[in-house]
């Protein structure tokens, strides 16, 4: 697993370049004791492995910008997409002016995944005030634009993000926005995905889309606290904390989620944020260790399991 004895590790994304994988992950010290202290002193760090097991720690991709800019406080999740030989990562940046409460999307680009650098016009991609909403510590305890998942669909590029709605009951009102570039610098903004049926978390983070044998898949993570009352009511069940998904006919929807719980082993820790990688042998399933069976933080990625489809569309995983 990739684990690290000076920092925890938690979100990550993966890229694939010369049959190497690429792992960018957010991290922070173990020495500030408190795993709550983490996210406002998070930074990207890098490794590199041939099996999505064995990892070597490269230098650190991204960390916060000077004083006053836009991501001077703290980098978050993202995701890495190649155009034209030229690597674009883009990620999450909130700022000490605003106390990291509003959330903003820029990118840095690279020519070997190795060596980054901010573009010039950073931040690239917004929260539109009509579609989504904007801070309102009345009603949420930020204003969530963040977790980029940069795709081609639809003849472009497609952004989505964890978002909200405007309106709606509060605990429900968590979308996966959308916005559109047909050249990775000038995004404009779109409707979010509709997800059937609405309404049911107060926020779906860390999105990813992919196909699998046919099929569109969303996946996304919330935690149990977010499961918003509609959700209860219709499922008579405990909610938990993990990686869920929808399935769906186009990348950019409409999904239908699959309620079958959270991916990952039933073994007692909370497995969060998970991500499917495509590999020569198939598709594989990473996600970070959260909480262990005495509900201990942890903050380390697991080895890879593999991903089944089975012919109702539904995910299963393998050792």
């Amino acid at each position: 697993m990739l684990r690290l004895a000076d920092k925890w590790v938690w979100d990550f994304w993966l890229a694939r370049r010369a049959g190497e994988h690429h792992i960018f992950f957010l991290q922070a010290p173990r020495s500030l004791g408190d795993p709550g202290l983490r996210h406002f002193n998070a930074t990207i760090g890098h490794a590199v492995s041939a099996d999505l097991r064995n990892w070597r720690v490269v230098e650190d991709a991204i960390a916060p910008g000077p004083a006053g800019a836009w991501d001077d406080l703290s980098t978050w999740t993202g995701s890495v997409i190649e155009r034209d030989g030229l690597w674009w990562c883009f990620y999450t940046g909130v700022n000490r002016a605003e106390g990291g409460l509003i959330q903003r999307i820029g990118a840095a680009t690279s020519a070997d995944l190795l060596t980054w650098t901010r573009h010039t016009d950073n931040p690239l991609i917004l929260a539109d005030q009509e579609r989504y909403e904007q801070l309102d510590l009345s009603v949420w305890h930020d204003q969530a634009w963040r977790d980029p998942w940069v795709m081609r669909a639809n003849g472009r590029f497609e952004a989505l993000t964890t978002a909200r709605s405007p309106v709606g009951v509060p605990d429900g009102r968590g979308v996966v926005g959308r916005a559109w570039s047909s050249d990775l610098s000038e995004w404009h903004a779109g409707d979010p995905i509709r997800l059937d049926p609405p309404g049911q978390y107060g926020q779906l983070e860390v999105p990813q889309v992919l196909e699998l044998e046919g099929r569109w898949y969303l996946l996304f993570a919330t935690d149990a606290a977010t499961h918003s009352a509609a959700w209860r009511d219709r499922r008579f069940r405990d909610a938990r904390a993990g990686t869920f998904y929808a399935v769906g006919d186009h990348p950019t929807g409409p999904f239908r989620l699959v309620d079958d719980g959270p991916l990952g082993p039933d073994d007692g820790t909370i497995l969060y944020a998970g991500r499917i990688a495509p590999t020569d042998h198939g598709p594989m399933f990473l996600a970070w260790r959260s909480r262990d069976v005495a509900g201990d933080f942890v903050g380390e990625i697991i080895d890879p399991l593999r991903v089944a489809v089975e012919r109702n569309g539904k995910l299963t995983l393998h050792s």
